[in-house]
């Protein structure tokens, strides 16, 4: 559906306008553009006074549809404390299924919103639910870098090791982002470093793949599996090899370092030091023979 003319002067800011439409009868809940309605565009640009004059001319709280799924999710996402606070005394849905982050929750965790993800929290927000996008809220946080509302989330109990999402987990997250702070406060509560998940499978190989040389070193002192398999590059050595921004061969040296098996040659002839690509190629037969060996034994 097209944008109509209520939605785009909410959007604008235009109060004027808006008045003007409604008193020669718009409707105030019609249907259609990037937002679904007028009351989710004037939430997420933070027009506050007509958002008010919205409401006063009926506009639905819970209506949901467009890109943020409901006003609520909207306002949360631009940051908008005030709209938040009013949505609410109008007994808005505070776990209202949707839109591009899934939740109000996750909305503000993702971008940052300390107070708003408080004021969720206080209303009932659940703290686990899960979007196939972002997972949790917790993993939206982690993978941001936001510190003080991963350890809110956390007081408030959300799940650590919580499954969903791209990434699987917040550890993982964390990981393929570099966020090594907030790696640690997860670890520090009880994450689980092995747990197999999301696209990279395990955080290992997502702090491989995303070259996060302290990352890896942070998980491999934490019992993290050296030759964990799964995930899009099979193991963190074909991840720390093969991803498109690599290879990251410092990463890969500290993997080897570790008892790393070098399970395939595809990728070595990236690898431009003749060193490193020599231990690859032994450590390639070495991995064969013992693939020999175990057949033979059993």
């Amino acid at each position: 559906m097209q944008i109509n003319a209520l939605q785009a002067a909410s959007s604008g800011g235009h109060e004027q306008i808006v008045n003007i439409l409604l008193k020669h009868g718009a409707y105030v809940n019609a249907q259609g553009g990037y937002y679904g309605n007028a009351l989710q565009a004037a939430s997420f640009q933070g027009h506050e006074q007509i958002f008010k004059i919205l409401l006063q001319c009926g506009a639905d709280v819970n209506d949901q549809r467009g890109e943020y799924g409901n006003a609520l999710q909207a306002a949360s996402s631009g940051g908008y404390e005030q709209i938040v606070n009013i949505l609410l005394k109008y007994n808005v849905d505070v776990n209202a299924q949707g839109g591009h982050y899934g939740s109000a929750l996750q909305a503000a965790s993702y971008h940052g919103h300390e107070q708003i993800v408080n004021i969720l929290l206080a209303n009932g927000a659940d703290v686990d639910f899960q979007d196939d996008s972002y997972g949790s809220a917790l993993q939206g946080a982690s993978f941001q870098d936001h510190e003080q509302i991963v350890n809110i989330l956390l007081k408030y109990g959300a799940d650590i090791n919580a499954q969903g999402g791209v990434y699987g987990n917040a550890l993982q997250a964390a990981s393929s982002e570099g966020q090594e702070q907030i790696v640690n406060i997860l670890l520090e509560h009880g994450a689980n470093v092995n747990a197999q998940a999301g696209v990279y499978g395990n955080a290992l190989q997502a702090a491989s793949s995303g070259g996060q040389e302290q990352i890896v070193n942070i998980l491999l002192k934490h019992g993290a599996y050296v030759n964990a398999q799964g995930g899009e590059h099979g193991n963190a050595l074909q991840g720390a090899l093969g991803t498109y921004w690599g290879p990251y061969m410092h990463v890969a040296e500290i993997l080897l370092d570790n008892n790393a098996d070098v399970t395939s040659l595809e990728y070595v002839d990236r690898v431009k030091n003749p060193e490193l690509q020599q231990r690859l190629r032994i450590g390639f037969r070495l991995y064969q023979a013992k693939l020999s060996t175990s057949s033979a034994g059993s």
